[in-house]
């Protein structure tokens, strides 16, 4: 994939920028947090290619295209209106700032966006707060255009994050202060407007899913605050790569045909997206900088759970004793680490991904049962001991690397393997220190969530979260006590401070 935005901002010196664009200290954010050099890096990009539209090119498209294809860009990313017709019908109300040539329309007329790529964990929040702040330094004092800001996230635990990032550097004493409005505030806000103290600068935040082409109780249609197209949009992982965002996305570049978008996400699939990258530190980038954790991907086969026929019951407990015996290896090295400190590591979490959940023996309802014969102790000793044979030969061999990496894996894991027993995954995996019957703990108004412990343990070995858990109870736990739990409405949300 080609970055040509970051080939292009990295090319431009930053030393030909005038000093009155060099104001904003990309580094501070509160009396706690200060920016990583990755971090200023991305905003000091961000700067480049603003001057590079604003003021070299003046908001010419045209002419700011024909710059990315001077710096190699020789890929057709128009957008061909027969082929996403369902997703690009919007755009027809707009032909003056979409025209169609030969049943296109060229990506010239969207090349108004830079993208951030950046690996999850890698504090892009913190990078989107400072970039409102230099948005901001530039629209008062006259190098870009004023318009409003927008922040689009997915999720409302994301906005409250954000909200919570946004009054830590608001209480850091900058000079200048950000104050967020909900986008369904935006007309009465218009309209009578708050007096402010200082220099504050207007943010809107709303959910980008519930971005469309209707109004009703949360959705709002995004003509309702189309403002000529006068908009800074930030987007914050506000893509899914569906139908249905592929339509908003559509929204997002006619809200913003005037203005700007700064697209921030972990992962994109989108050509378009690669060439207009300004800054890649991506999960690879993160590593190989010292950032991020070390990645192993096994090579074992674990998918033999799905061919429920072809596969005898010792097959399936040998798998499910090879994910248990590194789940219990991994706890016990975070346990010898939490001896020298309780920063070094977090607590390890098993995570399963299933594909089916309410049909006859389901992928989950199988996972289930195992989970069940080995926590009754019913588990075979001989069927562990191939278990962690197989799994010690995967990892003392000369393959066995970190992704990203040629790192070889520590050999005190296999070492701590070699010695488990069916005792170390009562006590690392189910939390006991016998094995017992599995209790099931439901929160009476949360519909998706259930909790699992053995009988002969006063603490929790797994959470299930799934659609709606009303069928499971009634189909899969039928011979089960249910008890009600009544002092947290959701585990999932709060699975760090467990």
């Amino acid at each position: 994939m080609n970055l040509y935005l970051q080939t292009i901002v990295e090319n431009f010196n930053q030393n030909n920028l005038p000093a009155d664009w060099l104001v904003v200290d990309f580094k501070e954010f509160s009396k706690e947090k200060s920016l990583f050099d990755y971090q200023q890096k991305a905003l000091e990009n961000a700067l480049k290619a603003l001057y590079l539209y604003y003021e070299q090119y003046k908001e010419n498209k045209s002419a700011f295209y024909r710059h990315y294809q001077n710096n190699g860009l020789n890929q057709d990313l128009s957008y061909n209106i027969k082929k996403e017709s369902k997703t690009l019908k919007y755009l027809l109300e707009y032909d003056k700032d979409y025209p169609i040539n030969d049943d296109k329309i060229s990506f010239e007329y969207f090349i108004n966006r830079m993208s951030f790529w950046m690996a999850t964990g890698s504090g892009k929040t913190l990078v989107i707060v400072k970039l409102l702040e230099l948005l901001g330094y530039l629209m008062q004092n006259n190098k870009i255009p004023k318009k409003d800001i927008l922040f689009l996230t997915y999720r409302d635990d994301l906005i409250d994050q954000f909200q919570k990032h946004i009054d830590e550097f608001n209480n850091a004493g900058h000079n200048i202060t950000i104050n967020l409005i909900d986008l369904k505030q935006y007309a009465s806000y218009k309209q009578n407007p708050i007096l402010k103290f200082g220099n504050t600068l207007d943010v809107y935040f709303y959910r980008s899913d519930l971005i469309s082409d209707e109004q009703k109780d949360k959705i709002v249609n995004y003509k309702n605050y189309d403002n000529n197209g006068n908009w800074y949009i930030l987007l914050d992982e506000a893509h899914k790569g569906d139908r249905e965002d592929s339509k908003r996305q559509t929204f997002y570049s006619i809200l913003s045909r005037n203005g700007f978008i700064f697209n921030f996400s972990a992962t994109f699939t989108d050509d378009r997206d690669y060439a207009t990258c300004v800054y890649n530190f991506n999960l690879a980038r993160f590593i190989e900088d010292g950032y991020g954790k070390h990645i192993y991907i096994s090579k074992e086969n674990i998918k033999a759970l799905e061919k429920k026929q072809d596969f005898t019951d010792a097959e399936k407990q040998k798998i499910l004793l090879k994910i248990f015996t590194l789940q219990a290896a991994i706890n016990k090295q975070f346990e010898e680490i939490s001896k020298i400190s309780n920063n070094l590591y977090h607590k390890p979490l098993l995570l399963t991904l299933v594909n089916s959940v309410n049909t006859d023996d389901s992928d989950l309802e199988i996972f289930f049962k195992e989970i069940e014969k080995i926590a009754l102790g019913n588990g075979n000793k001989e069927i562990l001991e191939k278990a962690k044979e197989e799994i010690i030969a995967e990892l003392s061999s000369n393959e066995a690397k970190f992704e990203f990496e040629e790192k070889q894996l520590n050999q005190n894991l296999q070492e701590i393997i070699q010695n488990l027993n069916y005792s170390d995954i009562l006590s690392y995996v189910f939390n006991s220190s016998t094995n017992g019957k599995i209790e099931v703990l439901k929160i009476p108004p949360n519909k998706q969530e259930l909790i699992f412990k053995l009988a002969t343990s006063d603490r929790p070995f797994a959470l299930m979260k799934i659609g709606d858990i009303t069928e499971w109870i009634k189909n899969k736990l039928s011979n089960y006590e249910i008890i009600e739990k009544f002092d947290n409405e959701s585990i999932f949300r709060n699975l760090n401070n467990n």
